[in-house]
């Protein structure tokens, strides 16, 4: 009751002031105009006894005046007349005006002189005199004056001031009880139940946010009081992990180990990302057009967000999205997350003319198809070259003026829109460490070498001081290829490149996803079962045997050869018909790409094919879903599945498998994996495939749906536990660990290579 009434006084307060500072105004207004209308009266009825006074004057009737006079003597609110000569003298007056009225009054003395009409209040009595000059034969005779009692005037402003000040303190009273009990309902009452949420969830108990207070007036409370929980709870539990990785001695990198980690290293600097994707891009909504925020399908944000998470850094990005402009400042910045800022994205514009020849030319028909090797030719058009060079040096001011007044600052660039960004950064802030990672592969140098500009392009990335890949094989090659491309001397003992007195350090950093330990909530949601279950009855199909894929509608990504697997499968084995189906999940992608809208019909028109062919009732082999899932939908098909199909033709990582792995905490499930996807080297327990052979695929498909749930959970444990421990937290932890340990004595000195773990005798990394 007490912070009600705390909460309430104020109003209380205000309504009664302003209550009073209306009643007088009321109040004075009504003075104002009732004193204006008496004397509109005053001067009416003066101009009217004028004329009539003059008339008896002229005509010498002086005896008339006295009955006139009287006459007027009778009206409302009227004290009487008086006529004085042009001494001052009273001819005539109305009997029972106040003896001292028989003396002209300085009213009347003034229109004498001024010789026209003059009115005015008194300051000594109620009373109000209008006078005027009256003339015989057009000459002055005297003045004529009427005396009004104004008495009236204040006793009516006085039921009007009672009357405000009783309907004020009603209204107080009123809205004062209407107002404690709507605080009491929709403030005081939902802050309780707020705090008692809050109270348990800091004692550690688990409560629904169900209990949590609805309605429009409290939802801005309800949404910022559920990320405190969150965060609250991802604390605790993050606590807990760190205490129980102190007790088992073991050595998993967290988000909070990376924290107190980048805090260590970048010593208080911002780090400072550089990618062509963005991490949130804002657009209009096509009915409405309203802002929408969308989280792009890509394996590179879902990367490099945590990294940034966990130091307050700035994320140099192309802003590409419709509604882009409308969300940043006047410098082109945007804290983000939306629901929960924690770093900065910082935009950079391109126009259409620009990111067709750099994005969609030259980085996406030229470099990925050549690095790719996936049997799709590499288009070089000088034009986009240009486009290219020019959108690096526009992100390369970015980064620049973004790094002002930062010694010594820290670069992450990412992937192969930028090569040549490392050595523009580098030539501008020879005092910056500068870093790439390159997410794709780097073919042989044989293939390199068909890109007519490999040597400008090798140039770029030796600016950096570090450059990494996923593999060694990786590392290998690009060394290889910068023996061939330029001059330079290749350490291939310590690996790393010195050209013109600058060293390159060329490292294998496999990339992978922040592992998730199971929570009470995951535990308790529906198993693998139950979530096929509901999976089939929302897309309309009767299976109860799912397989999932999960890709961008890549040419790389091997779908097609993974969907001829599965038809050779189902000819194969007729038993698994009307029991299996494959849910492929595909986000279209570049298609103002000829190739890859090419790409996307061919994929449809093959899932068509093979459901023509076998399709039989509600069930179908493929439910091909052509369009973005979030995260948090796509988990619900890897736990609804009884395998995942990652059949890569030629992939640097492939975090889609990692990212199976760590969603089945059920340890069930059983992932094939293309032998040409960087992660193969790692998830050995695997079935490794060959996608090119479709005969392969079938079998695979076949072990995994009958493998016993023994061996599926003695495979799935040893994979989890391997992105566990190699997860993106360490991933980061290394590639900057080593980047910060670059020494860079002066801005005109090459940074000094980092010695190699066997070179100074130490272990292989945490």
């Amino acid at each position: 009751m007490r912070t009600t009434l705390r909460l309430v006084l104020p109003l209380i307060v205000s309504v009664a002031v302003v209550s009073l500072l209306f009643a007088g105004y009321q109040v004075r207004t009504q003075r104002r105009m009732l004193r204006s209308d008496l004397s509109r009266r005053a001067e009416i009825l003066g101009d009217s006894l004028q004329e009539s006074v003059e008339q008896i004057l002229d005509h010498g009737k002086d005896r008339d005046l006295q009955r006139l006079v009287d006459r007027f003597g009778q009206r409302e609110h009227l004290k009487g007349v008086a006529i004085y000569d042009p001494a001052g003298a009273v001819v005539t007056i109305t009997p029972g005006l106040p003896a001292r009225y028989r003396t002209r009054p300085w009213v009347a003395a003034s229109a004498s002189q001024q010789e026209t009409g003059v009115g005015d209040f008194l300051t000594d009595e109620p009373v109000h005199i209008y006078a005027l000059t009256v003339h015989r034969n057009d000459l002055p005779a005297g003045t004529l004056a009427v005396f009004h009692d104004t008495t009236y005037i204040d006793e009516q402003v006085s039921r009007t001031l009672r009357d405000s000040l009783l309907n004020a303190t009603v209204q107080t009273v009123l809205i004062a009880g209407l107002a404690l009990v709507l605080v009491r309902w929709t403030l005081t009452g939902p802050l309780t139940k707020t705090a008692a949420w809050l109270r348990t969830l800091r004692t550690g108990s688990t409560v629904s946010a169900a209990k949590l207070p609805q309605g429009p007036l409290f939802d801005q409370i309800h949404k910022e009081v559920t990320h405190l929980a969150r965060d609250l709870k991802d604390a605790r539990a993050t606590a807990v992990e760190e205490a129980r990785l102190r007790d088992s001695n073991a050595s998993l990198w967290t988000a909070e180990r990376l924290r107190v980690s980048l805090s260590s290293k970048l010593k208080d600097k911002p780090l400072f990302v550089v990618a062509n994707r963005e991490p949130y891009i804002h657009v209009y909504d096509a009915k409405d057009k309203s802002i929408q925020v969308v989280v792009p399908a890509s394996g590179l944000v879902t990367a490099l967000e945590p990294v940034l998470l966990a130091c307050d850094g700035t994320w140099v990005a192309h802003g590409s999205g419709s509604a882009d402009r409308e969300t940043v400042d006047a410098h082109d910045h945007l804290r983000v997350p939306p629901d929960h800022p924690t770093y900065t994205l910082r935009r950079v514009w391109l126009s259409e003319e620009e990111e067709k020849g750099y994005y969609e030319g030259f980085a996406n028909e030229g470099l990925w198809p050549l690095c790719h090797i996936a049997h799709t030719r590499p288009i070089f058009r000088p034009q986009d070259w240009q486009h290219y060079q020019q959108a690096n040096r526009r992100f390369a001011d970015a980064v620049l003026e973004e790094m002002q007044g930062t010694e010594s600052p820290i670069v992450l660039v990412q992937d192969y829109h930028f090569a040549l960004l490392p050595r523009m950064i580098k030539e501008a802030r020879p005092d910056a460490r500068v870093a790439i990672f390159w997410h794709i592969p780097w073919p042989n140098p044989e293939v390199f070498g068909i890109c007519p500009y490999q040597r400008e392009l090798v140039d770029g990335l030796l600016g950096a001081d570090l450059v990494g890949f996923h593999t060694q094989s990786l590392c290998n090659n690009f060394l290889e290829t910068v023996d061939r491309a330029v001059e330079a001397l290749t350490e291939w003992d310590r690996f790393a490149v010195n050209r013109q007195g600058h060293v390159t350090l060329v490292r294998p950093y496999p990339i992978s996803v922040a592992f998730q330990e199971p929570t009470l909530a995951v535990n308790e949601a529906r198993n693998s079962g139950e979530e096929r279950a509901a999976l089939c009855a929302e897309l309309g199909i009767e299976a109860s045997l799912i397989g999932v894929g999960v890709d961008r509608v890549d040419y790389t990504k091997g779908i097609l050869e993974r969907f001829r697997g599965i038809e050779r499968f189902l000819e194969m084995n007729p038993a698994y018909q009307r029991r299996f189906s494959f849910i492929q999940i595909g986000a279209p992608s570049r298609t103002d790409i000829e190739r890859y809208r090419q790409f996307l019909d061919e994929v449809t028109f093959e899932a068509d094919r093979i459901n023509a062919r076998f399709q039989a009732g509600r069930w179908k082999p493929i439910v091909l879903l052509k369009e973005h899932h979030s995260h948090d939908r796509i988990s619900h098909y890897y736990r609804g599945s009884s395998f995942c199909m990652v059949t890569s033709l030629h992939d640097g990582m492939n975090l889609v498998a990692k990212e199976y792995v760590a969603s089945r905490d059920d340890n069930r499930g059983v992932l094939i994996l293309s032998t040409f996807a960087g992660a193969a080297l790692e998830l050995t327990d695997s079935l490794l495939v060959n996608p090119y052979d479709v005969q392969q695929l079938a079998d695979a498909i076949l072990r995994a749906l009958t493998m016993p749930e023994e061996q599926q959970a003695e495979r799935m444990l040893r994979m989890r536990q391997t992105v566990r421990e190699h997860n993106i937290y360490r991933w980061a932890a290394n590639l900057l660990s080593d980047l910060t340990d670059i020494r860079i004595d002066a801005p005109e000195r090459a940074a000094e290579p980092v010695p190699t773990r066997e070179e100074t005798g130490l272990s292989a990394r945490a």
